[in-house]
């Protein structure tokens, strides 16, 4: 396992990131506890969670697992959607974000958090309140780094504006989504994380299941979760992703490698990209995206993957610039 910089934090995290979103579901204890133990003997020391996570469960497993080892591992949380009955137990209010962080501090069983993510953007809470809120975690020593998912690049880089104009703790990472057919941040998000030096640990480079050899044009599991779960199969269930994920499972069998792992490592291969996040329902399938650390991927071979999905249009549109 190599390791880098996460941004311009200085704090070095290793090239893979293992999210827990499967702590307290598909895994039971025993399970997430023994992939935890996998990857850290892989080397990893990067591991995301959220408080909406199996409503807190995920938290809670995770904060068991870094019992012996929390100096050594960098954690990341986050904050914004529902969590409770009360109306106000959600979004990026003030008021969300105090009562968000001490409870995920107290499943974590931790004194604070390397990372906070807003999770998605709020539309009713203003930006400049969610920073001075997060800043002042940063100054209660509760959070080391705020940070942002899903969110647009102009919504990001208007928070770096209001961080930097009044000198509160800006945004650190992002995490966008990011596989060989959801490509979109590659117009504005990715370049806008060059240009501001800011971590990226992209989510669902797998792209759900539909690049793990599974699904194709004609070939579709029994179970999965672009068939049970609604939300997946909106995301991916365009006939032409089963098209790309024909091609791209053709291409990684003439490679003699596994379909997860290049999938992984395509991400991974992008000059903005810190670590993408991998996960997994038990150790035997995390052990391909663990061997994506193990792969070299030279520009000429990322060139020739990239070509069998589609690639986005510039943010101008203006497709005869596209060199």
């Amino acid at each position: 396992m190599e390791y880098t910089v996460l941004g311009k934090t200085g704090v070095q995290v290793s090239e893979l990131c293992f999210g827990t979103m499967s702590f307290g579901g598909p895994a039971d204890r025993e399970t997430s506890r023994a992939m935890f133990e996998r990857c850290r003997e892989a080397g990893i020391n990067f591991f995301d969670t959220a408080d909406m996570y199996n409503n807190g469960l995920s938290e809670e497993i995770l904060g068991e697992c870094i019992s012996d080892c929390r100096d050594e591992v960098v954690l990341t949380t986050k904050v914004y959607n529902k969590v409770g009955a009360d109306i106000n137990k959600q979004g990026l209010s003030r008021r969300h974000i105090q009562e968000g962080i001490e409870a995920s501090l107290k499943r974590l069983d931790t004194d604070y958090v390397d990372l906070y993510f807003c999770h998605q953007f709020d539309s009713r809470t203003a930006i400049e309140e969610t920073l001075r809120a997060m800043d002042d975690l940063v100054r209660q020593g509760k959070i080391l780094y705020p940070a942002v998912s899903n969110w647009a690049a102009w919504q990001i880089e208007k928070a770096l504006g209001i961080s930097r104009e009044k000198n509160l703790s800006r945004f650190e990472c992002i995490q966008p989504m990011y596989n060989l057919v959801k490509r979109q941040v590659e117009v504005e998000i990715l370049p806008m994380a060059q240009e501001e030096n800011l971590g990226v640990i992209p989510y669902s480079p797998l792209g759900g299941g539909l690049l793990t050899g599974k699904y194709g044009v004609d070939k579709k599991p029994e179970k999965g979760r672009i068939v049970n779960n609604d939300m997946y199969s909106q995301r991916y269930g365009e006939d032409i992703y089963f098209k790309i994920a024909d091609r791209f499972d053709e291409h990684a069998r003439k490679q003699g490698v596994s379909p997860v792992s290049l999938a992984v490592v395509w991400v991974k291969s992008h000059p903005a990209v810190t670590a993408p996040i991998i996960g997994a329902r038990n150790v035997e399938q995390l052990e391909d995206s663990l061997a994506a650390a193990e792969i070299d991927m030279t520009s000429e071979w990322r060139k020739e993957i990239s070509e069998l999905s589609m690639t986005p249009p510039p943010a101008t549109d203006r497709l005869e610039e596209i060199k």
